[in-house]
């Protein structure tokens, strides 16, 4: 079975309710534990920033649901590739949500204070992602 990893940045459409995340993360990780699909989820109040591991197809119909969601607008697939393993294999939805201790981070890895990764590339979307994670252990 080929791992791939899936980062995409979406907006939050005017559908959108600020109770929506916990819906929506309940929802994931129930989802994608039944299919093996790991990840992290970064939040603010203008995108998702998220990243999808497991195999093509779970990934892949993951993704098609969330083309589907009409909380997301201005979707963006930033990176799609093969991996030889899991980075978020012990979260079925790592949950990363935007505080100020997070300011930091996000300036290492962001062009100015206010995090944009619709200017990022996926690589480093990739690694501001891990590097959210190893805030969260």
């Amino acid at each position: 079975m080929y791992l791939v990893r899936l980062i995409y940045v979406s907006q939050l459409s005017e559908q959108f309710r600020p109770g929506d995340v916990e819906h929506i993360l309940q929802s994931a990780r129930s989802k994608n534990s039944a299919l093996h699909v790991t990840g992290a989820l970064f939040f603010n109040p203008a995108f998702f920033l998220q990243c999808l591991e497991g195999s093509r197809e779970a990934v892949n119909q993951t993704y098609q649901q969330i083309l589907k969601d009409p909380r997301h607008n201005h979707i963006l697939q930033l990176q799609y590739q093969e991996i030889a393993r899991r980075d978020f294999s012990e979260w079925s939805m790592g949950y990363v949500p935007d505080s100020a201790r997070l300011a930091p981070v996000i300036k290492a890895y962001s062009r100015s204070d206010m995090l944009d990764p619709y200017t990022m590339s996926g690589e480093s979307c990739y690694q501001l992602l891990l590097a959210l994670k190893g805030l969260m252990a």
